[in-house]
């Protein structure tokens, strides 16, 4: 599609700190930017500044109905912490999607799983949103390599926000643990990246992910032009 015109004006905040970067996007879109938690550590960042830039701040979640029980967990505690309430995306249940693919579509084509579970209801997540916050980081995957902490996302039609794509790792442990944020118990049980059971593994970086295939990515972030 073409680049719209606001893509072009886009500022340049490659400088700014990743608290500014949150705190412009809440300035500048207000109930129109929202945050996807998928409740990796970077999202315990993330969440953590947007409540303190706006306490009426949207998140929302991709509810696969196969995430783990901890990421249930953790959900609630941040929905308490914040005392807010954080939406949920879902697509077809697991027994409509067997109905019309068989069962555990994941073990056969993952893409495809993806492309129901995740893609489809984040589609519905950013509908109507000028722009989304993600907590994707330049080291994590090639498809993540040239992320700007602010770009025009050609592949979902709108503004998207990556106030971490220049931290690493020991940043984000960094911050987690200077303000004593909730955070995945999986992450201290040796999984760097956390998705849906079937498809994670213990590992560093992404390789959990899709463990056994060339798979690292689920679709969501796609690799700038």
């Amino acid at each position: 599609m073409p680049v719209p015109e606001v893509s072009l004006q886009l500022p340049d905040l490659e400088e700014a700190t990743a608290a500014e970067v949150v705190a412009w996007a809440v300035e500048t879109f207000g109930q129109q930017v929202a945050l996807a938690c998928s409740f990796q550590k970077e999202e315990s960042v993330l969440l953590e500044y947007l409540y303190r830039a706006d306490p009426n701040g949207r998140a929302f979640a991709l509810d696969t109905d196969l995430l783990f029980p901890e990421t249930y967990d953790l959900l609630a505690t941040v929905e308490a912490r914040y005392s807010t309430t954080i939406e949920r995306w879902r697509g077809p249940t697991l027994q409509e999607q067997a109905a019309e693919h068989g069962d555990e579509l994941w073990k056969r084509e993952p893409s495809l799983c993806c492309a129901i579970r995740k893609i489809g209801p984040l589609k519905q997540g950013l509908s109507g949103l000028d722009a989304w916050i993600t907590g994707i980081r330049r080291e994590q995957s090639p498809a993540r390599a040239t992320a700007k902490k602010v770009e025009w996302d050609e592949q979902f039609g709108l503004v998207k926000i990556n106030p971490l794509a220049d931290w690493d790792d020991k940043d984000v442990w960094r911050e987690v643990h200077k303000l004593s944020l909730p955070y995945h118990p999986l992450h201290d049980q040796g999984f760097a990246s956390i998705g849906c059971v079937p498809c994670t593994r213990p590992g560093e970086g992404r390789e959990g992910r899709w463990a056994g295939t060339d798979k690292v990515e689920c679709g969501l972030h796609q690799e700038a032009a």
